[in-house]
């Protein structure tokens, strides 16, 4: 009878180990055939969540002045949106085609280019300058050998630039469908948070909306640290720019603010004025330009550590770290997914500090019983003696 049971009950456990991983083998599969299906979109919806997210209280404040209509509200927030990324890109873009046609009649007839010699100057230019005189005096001398000695180079630079333009459009359009997806959200705000409450509490229990709170804290305030840096930045950096009458100051301003909110050094853009401010300009006004921009350049390291980590119970480290780290893992989008991340194992970590230790409690409660029997041993002992 024994084995009977035995048999049954492994012949049991054996058919439901069998069902458990088909069930199982069945629900992976159906996770990655639906992940295959919305891995295009995952990143136009991270990017719209995190929109709508940071937007939301500018939202509201236009909710109240359209009589609360926020579906409006959310729709012209969009629609700015998508202006202020549409309007610069088509000035950039009928510039470079401009620029690409004159270059290509002046290369039809290189001959006839004249360009002007380099001054003493450029060789002056620290640790550059006697290989760029080179170089431009060649250019100047002799447009067609010079042209023909560097086309290897100048090959894969317009082929880089080409990658590089083919990139920025995709970005664009990316973020414009972003856009888009932040003012459904932001239309649907009450249902879509009711809606992420339930799943955090679902998920991590009562404090799920408290979490929730976080998240979205987190995401304001790397926002802000992320975008109002990378406006102060260019704005500082823009103003020299106009101050001395660099050519093309605004373009470099617009590059300078993209390069900030991609965590990219501005001096990548700076650099290069600085040596043409050299080339042309008396020593006194070059060199206060060149501080000037320089220090606005590396003006983020100052203004980051003040912005970022604002409006959220979490120390600014480690937002700045979360938000650094996530970057330079996953791209632009680390930067709120990296501090979010490590907001919550903050909370999560602090949460566990504050457990009560229940060995502890018991040690505890142990001992003073000890010593409590022990001062009673005592006190009857004393008065057998007496």
């Amino acid at each position: 009878m024994n084995k009977q049971d035995e048999q049954q009950k492994r012949s049991i456990f054996i058919n439901n180990m069998l069902e458990s991983s088909i069930r199982i083998g069945l629900l992976f599969v159906l996770v990655v055939w639906t992940y295959g299906i919305i891995k295009p979109f995952i990143i136009p919806v991270l990017w719209g969540a995190i929109i709508a997210v940071a937007l939301m209280p500018l939202t509201l404040k236009l909710e109240r002045w359209f009589n609360g209509k926020r579906g409006l509200s959310a729709t012209i927030l969009a629609l700015l949106g998508v202006a202020i990324l549409i309007v610069p890109l088509v000035l950039v873009m009928g510039s470079i085609y401009d620029g690409i046609v004159a270059a290509t009649d002046l290369l039809q007839d290189a001959e006839s280019i004249t360009l002007p010699g380099p001054t003493q100057r450029v060789a002056d230019i620290p640790l550059i300058g006697d290989k760029l005189y080179e170089v431009w005096a060649l250019f100047s001398n002799n447009m067609a050998q010079a042209i023909s000695k560097f086309m290897p180079e100048i090959k894969g630079a317009i082929s880089a630039f080409a990658g590089v333009l083919g990139s920025g459009v995709a970005t664009v359009v990316m973020f414009i469908i972003s856009l888009l997806i932040a003012a459904g959200f932001m239309a649907h705000s009450d249902s879509m948070a009711e809606g992420v409450k339930r799943v955090s509490i679902r998920v991590v229990g009562p404090n799920g909306e408290a979490w929730a709170s976080l998240i979205a804290a987190t995401i304001r305030s790397v926002l802000l640290g992320v975008v109002g840096v990378a406006f102060i930045q260019s704005i500082l950096v823009g103003a020299a720019m106009f101050v001395f009458r660099i050519p093309a100051a605004g373009l470099i301003t617009l590059i300078v603010f993209f390069l900030a909110i991609a965590q990219l050094p501005a001096l990548l853009i700076v650099l290069p004025v600085i040596i043409y401010v050299f080339s042309y300009m008396d020593t006194t006004p070059a060199t206060i330009f060149t501080v000037w921009v320089i220090l606005a350049g590396l003006s983020d390291n100052i203004l980051k550590p003040m912005l970022m980590g604002r409006g959220v119970d979490v120390p600014m480290p480690v937002i700045l770290i979360g938000a650094i780290g996530g970057m330079i893992a996953a791209g632009i989008i680390g930067l709120f997914v990296g501090a979010v991340v490590l907001a919550i194992w903050y909370e999560l970590f602090t949460t566990w500090m504050k457990m009560p230790q229940e060995g502890a409690s018991d040690t505890t409660s142990n001992t003073a019983s000890n010593r409590t029997s022990a001062g009673t041993a005592s006190g009857t002992g004393g008065a057998s003696e007496q």
